[in-house]
């Protein structure tokens, strides 16, 4: 089974950073050995199959049945060295909760917000009224105020690539099916704060305050939540089972958005156009994929 096409934004924070609480549960998870970033996809949608196909199903990966945490509830971590990010960050290990149960909880808000009365019907089997009521609760269990890891399926929105500096890409060429396949990036908070931040001034100042703006202002207060000396990581995750080895190595998706902020600043319409062709051509083929199937 191929893993999920998803791709990933997560900040590792120190584990100094975080409360007693959560950095005693991270301690355990990591003596019990972090996860891979290839094991990350499966393994969330591992626990939540898991938790869709208990009787009666659990609204929330993690959960007994009555909605509280269930004791054997898994506490999945990653975990990166300093010397594995570029910039200053914190001592390590720099840890990466998955935040499993809180993501869930998000994603049931946003479904409430955005699907038809009958799909609600048919996929909730308790009142909107009470998911949302404990998919807030859940939520408001995270003590820094926001999960450690954000995702997106088929695509990668392209304002999250001015958090990152093109020229470090990590690829790993491997066979599709691999799990070690991959396409990444690493910054320092402090590098990812001021290019998103730069991004958002000058991409008001051209276009306006909607589209990718809003996009870039709801990330900047997300990093906003996590300490100054975390990293951050932009992951292609699954998204690599798509792409063909050549159009990996080919892919400038960092260099163009990084050079349309750069051309916007400048007034310069023509690169802009040039750049978002090319974007346009590279992620025009997996959104394709996506409604064909």
């Amino acid at each position: 089974m191929p893993r999920p096409f998803v791709a990933y934004l997560r900040v590792y924070e120190p584990l100094s950073a975080l409360d007693a609480q959560l950095a005693a549960r991270v301690r355990k998870a990591l003596e019990a050995g972090p996860l891979s970033r290839a094991e990350a996809g499966e393994r969330e949608r591992e626990l939540w199959l898991r938790s869709q196909l208990a009787r009666p199903p659990r609204l929330l990966p993690g959960e007994r049945s009555d909605g509280g945490v269930a004791p054997d509830a898994p506490f999945d971590v990653l975990a990166l060295s300093p010397a594995e990010v570029p910039g200053e960050v914190g001592e390590g290990p720099l840890v990466c909760p998955l935040d499993l149960r809180p993501r869930s909880a998000v994603a049931l808000i946003g479904f409430l917000a955005t699907a038809s009365g009958p799909l609600r019907d048919q996929a909730l089997t308790v009142e909107p009224e009470t998911v949302r009521a404990r998919a807030t609760s859940v939520m408001a269990e995270l003590t820094s105020g926001a999960v450690h890891v954000i995702s997106t399926t088929w695509t990668v929105p392209l304002p999250w690539f001015t958090l990152v500096d093109p020229n470090a890409r990590r690829v790993v060429l491997a066979p599709r099916e691999d799990p070690e396949r991959q396409v990444s990036w690493r910054a320092s908070m402090a590098d990812a704060r001021q290019r998103v931040a730069r991004a958002l001034r000058v991409v008001r100042e051209s276009i306006g305050d909607d589209g990718p703006a809003k996009v870039l202002a709801d990330t900047g207060r997300w990093l906003d939540h996590f300490d100054p000396a975390s990293a951050v990581e932009l992951d292609y995750g699954g998204l690599v089972q798509l792409i063909a080895d050549e159009d990996l190595l080919e892919d400038t998706s960092a260099q163009d958005v990084n050079a349309i902020v750069d051309a916007l600043e400048a007034g310069d319409a023509e690169e802009v156009a040039l750049r978002y062709e090319s974007l346009r051509e590279f992620w025009g083929e997996l959104a394709r994929r996506e409604r064909h199937g």
